[in-house]
């Protein structure tokens, strides 16, 4: 069950969906909700040195980050109270390549993360805070998408299955929301046909029927278009409320980075999506 949920509150230039959403779902599990507002520091002692840049400048900033941090606390805070939500926010002051390491820290210590897809204008730093905290944090994680206007549904949730550990860890993570489901469709991409004699996704699909969720089934043989794409619009076929799947990364040294199909999804996603790692 989600019972303490934690959102990064987003810059005064960013839309606010993903705050509006983290407020929605927590009141519908009655869970206490933390928002992280975090004030960036642009420019850094060695630049003022090297290029002269008037130290005015560097106060005119930070004094803008105190700004835009106290802005976004106090529009979360009145969301939350408006819905009867239980909240703090904290403000943090970090230079930007520090926040991601800084968010998922705190990450570990609550039951969800929510944050918001990144905007076209801010894919780099947006997709720092999405890998750090999705392959960091040991904790599920919900992308809402910026375009998102309306709160938390549950009628209808797709889950993307492929059998791997990621997807079955995000199925076992989302349980408190497929619990809440009236519909759950597990579907499969694949670029073979299934064989008659075979019940794909049949497994997970009985697994869910087992904790009262309805479920159905779809596998979709596709050789020609990529799996985000088949998944993208079988969500907006479907009208589905939610996407759950599991967070595909690749190695790199000692961090991850996120895998093709992941990155594909939260560039062109248009539903809130649910994943672990």
């Amino acid at each position: 069950m989600f019972k303490d949920i934690l959102t990064n509150l987003p810059s005064a230039s960013a839309r606010h969906s993903a705050t509006a959403f983290a407020v929605s779902l927590a009141a519908e599990f009655k869970a206490n909700l933390t928002g992280i507002a975090f004030r960036f520091n642009p420019i850094v002692p060695v630049m003022l040195d090297m290029y002269g840049i008037p130290p005015e400048i560097i106060e005119s900033q930070r004094a803008d980050a105190e700004k835009a941090a106290k802005a976004a606390i106090a529009r979360f805070e009145e969301t939350a109270r408006s819905a009867g939500v239980v909240a703090q926010a904290r403000s943090l002051e970090a230079a930007a390549a520090e926040a991601p390491g800084t968010l998922t820290d705190i990450a570990r210590r609550f039951d969800l993360c929510m944050l918001g897809q990144p905007q076209p204008d801010d894919m780099t730093l947006g997709s720092q805070f999405i890998e750090a905290v999705l392959f960091g944090s040991g904790r599920p994680i919900l992308i809402v998408p910026y375009i998102q206007t309306a709160p938390l549904k549950l009628d209808r949730v797709m889950v993307g299955w492929d059998g791997s550990r990621s997807a079955a860890r995000a199925v076992g993570d989302a349980m408190p929301l497929l619990a809440k489901a009236k519909m759950a469709e597990i579907v499969m991409v694949s670029a073979e046909a299934a064989k008659s004699d075979e019940l794909p996704g049949a497994d997970i699909a009985h697994h869910l029927a087992r904790h009262g969720t309805k479920v159905e089934v779809e596998r979709i043989a596709s050789s020609d278009v990529d799996a985000a794409n088949v998944i993208l619009s079988r969500a907006a076929d479907t009208s589905a409320d939610l996407l759950i799947m599991g967070g595909y990364g690749h190695s790199r040294m000692r961090e991850f980075i996120l895998g093709g199909v992941t990155r594909a999804i939260l560039a062109s996603m248009t539903v809130p999506t649910f994943m672990s790692h």
